[in-house]
């Protein structure tokens, strides 16, 4: 007999040009919740375009994290600048969509994106980089098995102003699906 297995209330999938008017949509009511943390990179039409077209190279892969029940984009996880060779690395981003935020819905997210980075992607590390305050950011890595490395300071410009980050990161053999 098979143990029961219990379905992900989230699945992924790279975003398509049909995406557009819901995520921008969601980037717009949900600036509040991102505050100070994010600045999404896709605020407009052709900024979504530009955010497909980047996501069309072997360096980005991109997903929409899309609540089962009601099919609405909960949230966004991007593995950034691959890089091959020896390094098998990559940069992650993610952010979440209001009202899905702290429904647990990013860490089945994340999780299904770090079994594609690992497994079919065949990468070996993947980095986070969060600013020291971002407890929600910080939770989510940890309940995926991130390990924190270090601390870079003024590392990326957000909203217009030098941030300090906390390097979190995953290894492959350290991720269990």
């Amino acid at each position: 007999m098979k143990p029961a297995t219990l379905e992900s209330p989230v699945v992924i999938r790279p975003p398509t040009a049909d995406d557009g008017p819901e995520f921008l949509s969601a980037v717009r009511r949900s600036r509040a919740l991102h505050g100070s943390w994010i600045t999404p990179r896709a605020k407009t039409r052709k900024e979504f375009a530009d955010y497909l077209k980047r996501a069309s190279t072997d360096r980005h892969y991109r997903f929409l994290v899309i609540q089962r029940d009601s099919g609405g984009i909960a949230g966004v996880i991007n593995i950034n600048d691959v890089i091959r060779g020896n390094f098998q690395s990559a940069s992650l981003g993610y952010y979440a969509f209001a009202p899905y935020a702290g429904r647990g819905l990013m860490r089945a997210g994340l999780l299904l994106v770090l079994k594609q980075a690992f497994q079919k992607l065949k990468l070996h590390r993947l980095e986070a980089n969060i600013q020291p305050d971002n407890r929600a950011s910080i939770a989510l890595v940890k309940k995926c098995g991130f390990v924190r490395e270090g601390f870079s300071r003024r590392l990326i410009k957000v909203r217009g102003r030098w941030q300090d980050h906390e390097r979190w990161a995953i290894l492959s053999e350290h991720f269990h699906a």
